[in-house]
């Protein structure tokens, strides 16, 4: 640690180490939540910061952790902000304070090759297209050079390509300790490093994951840390939920067909028998689909498990992995990859069992439908309680930060949500101008969108003058996908380039509308949080409708129902709050810079015709409102 570093407060103000970079400027907001993180640290007791747009909170979390002498798990809420973290932050980091500490980054077990199985895909030849041949060859080099094995390294094969989830592992595929190439598994290395690290960089899903391990009494992923911070901490709620439930899918109970008839393939007298068990789970599981529905849904599980065709298709499901995993028990001993299969089915067989039943107290029971296959899950309706169990077992300091974590400044709801009652709070406000760089619009003649079925068409009238105005430069954000198909045929005509989400990954669409300077980029729930676009290529940020939760959603329904049942107003101690933090998130996307300006169209009219509006309203930046469009072309004159 440089001797010239008093604290970290100190370390980031103006006479710190880091004033002789030219791309830093002290912030008091920043030194604030640095000095708060490390009493935090020191003290070993929760913190909670909401850090507005500009704060600088990666340093003011960093800082600290790094002068601490004390062992630190980072986790974000995505991997492109853990990989940005690692890689670019954290060095920077180091540099500028002389410290030298051991550092690692871990994703979880898919993120990395798995040469045993990339083995088995080149053995068996078969790929579905021309493009996932031409993937493999990508990969099979890449795998020649490649020290990490972490997937995010080869950018020539995108994120989604077929070919990742045939070369790498998931924890019901892998071989563990059995697999010939367990000496060389990347996997293993990642691990092994973050055992041995100081600071150790992860996402929400393997912090998660590692929790619901510990939980069910198995060893951990993660090493012990005296110190945990959770960046993107707004997402913790719902993702704590998924990891404490349970979930099974048809395509993992595809998967465990698929990988039982390849491992079959390597034994002597078993194919014949796999495939044939295998063909009549593959029908049973198109059966299903088609019982449940056309299209995509999502609801209770109960009241679709009282319709007969479904029922009886659970019935067959169920006979049909009993009877896999009786085909594979004698198998077992051949095959390690077989075993691995058998235990898969059966557990399987455990969570379709536990669908089968009521719900117990506390949890839901629900499906969501996709074009082809479908999810059913049992998830918490509270994970306060675990949550608070686990962060006093550690006995660590627990930081929580993010841009979105409180309503017109009260943190209650977040705290009651993740078990924090006794954190102490920090709000920090942007230290961008919103002032002088910002301007609210909200038109006026649009209708409640509750009640008006033409709500998306009028929308994008009001629209059409401000892209003018703008020149493009737009993010227009839909709470709906279906409003952003209908908005994409209606804004086809525009004299910018149109970009829609769905029409290619986000990243790809990113960067294009970071080139093209003048694009209106139409975007659904992924790009309202974690998209940074700095500079005039977004100038504008239209928001249809004030981001409720759908009212199809079954966990917010049996969410809403326990808080009627306890005597709560579940609109306004749950669906207000939750709609606030969605709401600044998508808000959050226009000032990204100090030199940043821009239009946000907020479209809602029951921002102001609605007594919560206000509340909402007190959630947004400090700046200029109108309702006139020529305040608009003023401002961008």
């Amino acid at each position: 640690m440089s001797t010239a570093v008093r604290d970290s407060a100190h370390a980031l103000g103006h006479d710190g180490p880091f004033a002789a970079d030219p791309g830093f400027a002290p912030r008091g907001v920043q030194q604030r939540m640095a000095a708060a993180v490390e009493r935090a640290i020191d003290e070993r007791e929760p913190l909670v910061v909401e850090a507005g747009t500009g704060t600088g909170k990666t340093f003011a979390y960093l800082v600290p952790a790094l002068l601490s002498g004390k062992r630190v798990i980072v986790s974000t809420g995505t991997k492109n902000l853990q990989d940005q973290l690692y890689h670019r932050d954290l060095p920077r980091v180091c540099e500028a304070l002389g410290v030298h500490v051991k550092t690692a980054l871990l994703k979880g077990r898919a993120n990395y090759l798995c040469r045993h199985r990339l083995e088995q895909v080149e053995h068996e030849g078969r790929l579905a297209s021309r493009a996932e041949v031409q993937d493999l060859v990508r990969v099979k080099a890449w795998a020649q050079r490649t020290a990490s094995g972490d997937i995010a390294e080869l950018g020539a094969v995108p994120e989604q390509a077929g070919i990742w989830p045939r070369v790498t592992s998931n924890t019901d595929n892998c071989l563990g300790n059995q697999c010939p190439d367990f000496d060389r598994c990347f996997v293993v290395k990642a691990r092994r490093e973050a055992q041995d690290a100081d600071l150790l960089v992860v996402n929400h899903h393997l912090l998660f994951a590692d929790l619901a391990i510990k939980r069910e009494g198995f060893g951990e992923i993660l090493p012990g840390a005296q110190a945990f911070v959770l960046d993107e901490a707004h997402q913790v709620p719902e993702l704590a939920g998924q990891f404490f439930g349970e979930s099974i899918s048809s395509r993992q109970m595809l998967e465990i067909e698929h990988d039982a008839l390849r491992e079959a393939a390597e034994v002597q007298g078993a194919k014949a028998a796999v495939a044939a068990v295998g063909q009549r789970l593959d029908s049973i599981l198109k059966a299903l689909r088609l019982a449940l529905g056309d299209g995509k849904a999502r609801g209770p599980w109960p009241r679709r498990l009282d319709e007969p065709p479904v029922r009886d298709g659970m019935a067959a499901l169920r006979a049909a992995l009993e009877t896999l995993a009786k085909t594979l028990a004698p198998l077992e001993e051949t095959s390690v990859g077989l075993a691995g299969c058998k235990a898969r089915a059966e557990l399987a067989l455990g969570k379709l069992a536990r669908l089968a039943e009521p719900p117990e107290t506390g949890f839901v029971h629900w499906y969501e439908l996709s074009e082809r296959g479908f999810n059913l899950s049992i998830t918490p309706l509270d994970v306060a309680e675990v949550l608070a169990a686990f962060r006093e077992g550690t006995g660590a300091s627990w930081i929580f930060t993010s841009a979105t974590l409180s309503l017109a400044g009260q943190f209650d709801h977040y705290l009651d949500r993740v078990g924090l009652g006794d954190a102490r709070t920090l709000a920090l406000p942007s230290p961008f101008d919103f002032e002088r760089n910002a301007l609210l619009y909200l038109p006026r003649d649009l209708p409640d969108p509750a009640f008006a079925p033409d709500y998306t068409e009028r929308v994008v009238a009001a629209v059409r003058p401000v892209l003018e105005c703008s020149r493009g430069r737009a993010f227009v954000l839909f709470t709906a996908h279906k409003a952003l198909r209908r908005a994409a045929e209606l804004l086809s005509d525009l004299p910018y380039p149109l970009l829609v989400q769905g029409t290619a990954p986000r990243a790809q669409l990113l960067e294009r509308f970071r080139e093209l300077g003048n694009a209106v980029l139409l975007g659904a729930a992924s790009f309202w949080e974690g998209v940074d676009v700095k500079g005039e290529a977004l100038s504008l940020v239209v928001i249809d409708r004030l981001p409720f939760a759908a009212p199809d959603d079954p966990v917010l329904e049996a969410r809403l129902n326990a808080i009627r049942e306890q005597g709560g107003n579940p609109f306004g101690e749950f669906q207000i709050p939750a709609a606030a933090i969605a709401l600044k998130q998508g808000v959050g996307r226009l000032i990204r810079d100090v030199e940043d300006r821009g239009v946000l169209m907020l479209c809602d009219p029951r921002l102001l015709t609605k007594s919560y509006g206000r509340t909402l309203r007190e959630c947004l930046p400090p700046m200029p409102v109108t309702r006139e469009l020529a305040d608009v072309q003023r401002f961008f004159a």
